[in-house]
C-alpha cells in the first residue's frame, strides 16, 4: 500500500518530518517518531524499511552538516567494534525472541534518563583515552541496535556519564549511528529487503525529510548544552518507553 493518497501522504509526511527534527536535534530517535504516525498508516511491509532508509537519508544529512564536530580517527575502534556487534545479534534475531530484550532495554533505558534528568549536568565518570573501552562501547552499541534498532542508545549514555559538551557528544554519536545504519541498510538491500515501493516512497519523502533535518540542525546550534542534555534525555525515555511498549 503506498501513501500516494492524500490523507495517507500527509500524516505519513507529518511522521517523517516529525521523525527528522528530533533525530538531527538529538542524533537519534528517528523511528521512535516517525513510527508512531508511520505504523498507523502503512503496514509494517511499507512503514520499516521506509523507516529504516529515512533514518540513514536524516543521518547523513546531519552528518554533512555537523562535520566539523566529528573526529573520525578518534572513532575508528568505536565504529569497528559496532560493525562487529551487529553481527551476532542479526544471528540471534534469526533464532530467538528478542522481545523480553526490547522490553527490558527499553525500561532500563527509560529508567536511566528519567534518573539522570533530575541530576544537575556533571561528568559522573573521568574518562580518558582507553581502546578496549572504545571497542567494547561500539560493540555493545552494534550488539543492541541489531536487537533494538537503537545503535546510538548505548554511546549517547557514555557520553552523557561522561559530560560531554553536545558539539562533541554529537561528534562520537552521529558517525556511529550513520556508520550502523549504512551497515543495517546494505544488509537490507542485499537481503531483497527494500522494494521499489519503498524506494518510490522514499522520494516521495524527501521534501518533508529534508526540512525536517534543516530545522532539527537549526534547533541543535541555537539549544546551549543544559537544554540539550535535558531535550536528549526526554527523547531517551519516549524511546526506552516506546521500545518496551
Amino acid at each position: 500500500m503506498s501513501f500516494v493518497e492524500p490523507f495517507s501522504l500527509i500524516f505519513v509526511s507529518a511522521g517523517i518530518f516529525a521523525g527528522a527534527v528530533v533525530s538531527s536535534l538529538v542524533g537519534f530517535a528517528f523511528s521512535a517518531v516517525a513510527g508512531a504516525v508511520l505504523l498507523h498508516v502503512l503496514p509494517p511491509t511499507d512503514a520499516v524499511p521506509l523507516m529504516m532508509a529515512c533514518s540513514t537519508v536524516t543521518q547523513v544529512f546531519s552528518l554533512v552538516a555537523l562535520r566539523s564536530s566529528v573526529q573520525w580517527k578518534g572513532n575508528l575502534l568505536l565504529l569497528a567494534g559496532g560493525a562487529l556487534g551487529i553481527l551476532p545479534s542479526l544471528y540471534l534475531l534469526q533464532h530467538v525472541d528478542a522481545r523480553i530484550f526490547r522490553i527490558g532495554f527499553g525500561l532500563f533505558l527509560a529508567a536511566y534518563a528519567g534518573y539522570m534528568l533530575l541530576r544537575p549536568a556533571a561528568a559522573l565518570l573521568q574518562a580518558g583515552p582507553g581502546r578496549l573501552r572504545d571497542a567494547a562501547i561500539g560493540f555493545g552499541g552494534g550488539f543492541i541496535g541489531g536487537l533494538t534498532a537503537m545503535p546510538g542508545a548505548l554511546p549517547t549514555i557514555w557520553c552523557d556519564l561522561c559530560g560531554m559538551p553536545k558539539n562533541q557528544q554529537r561528534g562520537v554519536v552521529q558517525p556511529f549511528i550513520a556508520a550502523m545504519q549504512l551497515l543495517a541498510l546494505a544488509v537490507m538491500l542485499w537481503r531483497g529487503g527494500l522494494s521499489r515501493q519503498a524506494m518510490t516512497d522514499l522520494v516521495i519523502s524527501l521534501p518533508a525529510l529534508a526540512c525536517g533535518v534543516a530545522l532539527g540542525i537549526v534547533m541543535f546550534r541555537r539549544v546551549n548544552d543544559v537544554l540539550f542534555r535535558r531535550i536528549m534525555l526526554t527523547v531517551l525515555i519516549v524511546a526506552g518507553l516506546a521500545l518496551a511498549i
